[in-house]
């Protein structure tokens, strides 16, 4: 390009963004923002910002971009861009595979998904959704229910070995779609199941939440899939929305009474029918009575939890469901904060239960088992334990693993708290 005059269009570009006073990064932030992205990252404004300097120097034509330039700078594009934009010179791409045929949502649409492909960002929720909503009026697609249905439980079993957090913004995007889903009139049939649907991702979005720290943005998302499964009218998912929030709520540290009154709400929905939720409702109260050293409180919930998990189909690993492997870690930890001497033999048959690819109940019963070895007095063992479970998949944990590994530290006896070993999970915890 040394060798030719710069194309109008690359001129133009150049002076529209002079004459606001906009230098590269901040008319990255523009376009952007143009494109329905309010807050990209640091380094997709570096990225972009480059990219401005080669569209100003005539190197590469904004097929991608060039209808964010023109609401960016509040101009026609081809006032902007003139016949050039239908030419393709030396070194440039395609003109921009967007339509211009008037549909402004779906060309927004369409700006979103290339510039978050283009940037390695996520796909905006509701991108998708819309550039493909054509094709699907034409076809007469209606709402599969039932395909949402298998959604929710694919959720459920992946939220058990994936990295804390890394399914936040996939759960996020679904919710938005069925939300969007529940704003066109349905029939009652589908409305329920829509609404089941949107408890059951609200739900398992506000446990990645609270997994990840985010226990503000938790707490406000378990409301939603209360509201949203109460809409539905589905028992079990109302009850299973406060049992294991109530699990949540222990973990997360909330005030005794918070968790108890979820409890209690989901003992009263359930009416004495089994169901997952209410198998955690009894755990989460076996928690709470093992904590406080309530052992026949304790013990008398546990064995709760064993009676409405005996009445309870086993199958796939998933956070929806109660399955033995649940049923023993309950088990695991009251009869470890109790100080039972079964608890050593349970915690194996509790790890044993689990896939090696869950990560997270297995890290948080390794720490049950240190805690379990310091009370007898294998305090070396113990803390290895404790500090080898804490260094495994640091990407993975849950809003208990801080908890089990202070229970640990605090089970130490006084001469053992100065121990070097004692130190390292003393910083690992507070990492």
């Amino acid at each position: 390009m040394a060798d030719q005059p710069r194309p109008q269009w690359a001129v133009r570009l150049e002076t529209e963004r002079r004459a606001r006073g906009w230098g590269p990064f901040k008319a990255a932030r523009r376009l952007y923002a143009a494109a329905g992205i309010d807050h990209p990252d640091p380094s997709q404004v570096k990225n972009l910002s480059r990219q401005i300097n080669r569209h100003e120097k005539g190197e590469v034509f904004p097929a991608d971009w060039g209808s964010a330039y023109a609401t960016a700078f509040g101009m026609a594009k081809k006032d902007l861009f003139g016949q050039e934009s239908t030419d393709q010179a030396p070194g440039t791409v395609n003109p921009s595979p967007i339509p211009d045929d008037g549909d402004n949502v779906k060309r927004r649409a369409a700006l979103q998904l290339i510039a978050a492909l283009g940037t390695g960002a996520a796909v905006p929720p509701g991108a998708l959704e819309e550039i493909l909503s054509g094709i699907d009026r034409a076809t007469g697609r209606t709402v599969d229910v039932d395909e949402w249905e298998h959604t929710v439980h694919e959720y459920g079993q992946k939220v058990m070995v994936r990295p804390t957090g890394a399914l936040i913004g996939d759960l996020t995007a679904d919710i938005i779609a069925v939300g969007r889903l529940l704003d066109r009139p349905r029939s009652p049939r589908d409305q329920a199941g829509l609404l089941r649907v949107s408890g059951g991702l609200s739900g398992l979005l506000a446990i990645e939440l609270g997994d990840a720290g985010e226990q503000r943005s938790a707490r406000i998302t378990w409301g939603t899939a209360r509201r949203a499964a109460d809409a539905s009218g589905d028992r079990d998912l109302q009850v299973w929305t406060r049992g294991r929030a109530a699990q949540d709520a222990f973990w997360a540290g909330r005030p005794q009474e918070v968790v108890v009154a979820l409890i209690d709400e989901a003992i009263n929905l359930a009416g004495g029918t089994p169901s997952a939720g209410l198998a955690r409702a009894y755990a989460a109260r076996a928690y709470l009575a093992a904590d406080r050293g309530d052992d026949r409180a304790a013990i008398a919930s546990l064995n709760k939890v064993k009676e409405m998990a005996g009445r309870l189909p086993d199958g796939t690993q998933t956070v929806l469901a109660f399955r033995e492997s649940q049923l023993r870690w309950a088990e695991s930890y009251v009869l470890t904060r109790t100080g039972r001497s079964q608890a050593a033999a349970v915690l194996e048959r509790a790890i044993a239960c689990y896939p090696p690819g869950s990560a997270v109940p297995i890290k948080n019963l390794s720490l049950m088992r240190a805690e379990a070895l310091v009370r007898a007095r294998e305090v070396d063992a113990g803390l290895q334990e404790a500090i080898t479970a804490l260094q495994r998949h640091p990407d993975f944990s849950a809003a208990g693993t801080g908890t089990l590994a202070a229970h640990v530290l605090a089970a130490l006896p006084d001469e053992a708290r100065k121990l070097p070993a004692a130190r390292e999970l003393r910083a690992l915890t507070s990492a």
